[in-house]
């Protein structure tokens, strides 16, 4: 891989209740790095930070300790560096499939006719030639992931950021959506960081799976995937792919334990607030 584009280090996240004056760590000293070019999947227990810590990395949340930065630079806020592909498409019901591409490119100032030019270039790519002028409720949910997709990487971002994207997909359209993913990240060489629930999903797609602990979130380890590119949707029966995934599993359950742990213990204090 070439050089760290995104860097954590020591990050920390604390929230403060306005209402009870009350302090939750959200994330606690998550170090990590991103290398140019690569794909990288972030799994771990349900309210373990990782989405939070997306948040942080995109700018939408300022860090309470800690340094992040994307190419040696400080992250303070959004910016054009990095594009965020959330759950949900999220597209404008009144534009077509090309205006909604070219809308983060109309916010950066493009002219609207070199952004449509340039639009048309990922209308190809993500795999939606012909429903350029379709609107978004013409599209069925893996085509309206695409639009998202497509206007992610049309502003040309350093790190493309995945919030769980296909988990509101059915199966079967999540599988192929899986396989296109990684056909577009080998075209355009984009470095990736991806939030998942799912870890067949994590080890199918990346190079390395960090896994989270419990709240409050932390690196608990890194799994780097030896597992040859491209890679075939069959490659998740292969043994190989089974081993990485009852490892990882293996990993989330002990944290997913001290989660229930921990609400239990919490559970007569919050009744008691009450």
């Amino acid at each position: 891989m070439g050089e760290v584009k995104l860097r954590a280090a020591d990050v920390s996240l604390e929230y403060v209740n306005q209402r009870t004056g009350n302090r939750r760590l959200a994330l606690d000293r998550v170090s990590l790095e991103v290398s140019s070019g690569e794909f990288v999947c972030i799994v771990g227990p349900s309210g373990c930070g990782k989405t939070t810590f997306l948040n942080c990395a995109d700018g939408l949340l300022p860090i309470t300790s800690g340094t992040l930065t994307l190419d040696g630079k400080q992250i303070v806020g959004p910016g054009r560096g990095r594009s965020m592909v959330f759950q949900h498409a999220s597209l404008l019901p009144w534009r077509t499939v090309l205006g909604n591409i070219i809308y983060g490119l109309e916010i950066q100032g493009s002219r609207r006719s070199k952004a449509i030019e340039h639009a048309r270039e990922f209308v190809e790519l993500v795999g939606l030639a012909g429903f350029e002028d379709a609107y978004p409720y013409e599209l069925s949910g893996g085509m309206q992931q695409r639009v998202n997709l497509a206007r992610a990487l049309a502003t040309d971002p350093e790190v493309l950021l995945l919030d769980e994207p296909f988990a509101a997909l059915d199966a079967q359209t999540r599988e192929f959506m899986q396989l296109e993913l990684l056909k577009i990240w080998r075209r355009t060489q984009k470095t990736a960081l991806f939030i998942t629930h799912q870890v067949s999903e994590a080890i199918y797609l990346a190079d390395r799976v960090i896994v989270f602990s419990a709240r409050p979130g932390s690196v608990k380890e890194t799994v780097a995937i030896d597992l040859p590119r491209p890679r075939p949707l069959r490659l998740k029966r292969d043994s190989r792919f089974l081993r990485y995934e009852d490892a990882i599993w293996d990993l989330i359950e002990v944290e997913a334990r001290k989660t229930s742990e921990t609400a239990a213990d919490e559970a007569p204090l919050l009744a008691a607030a009450e």
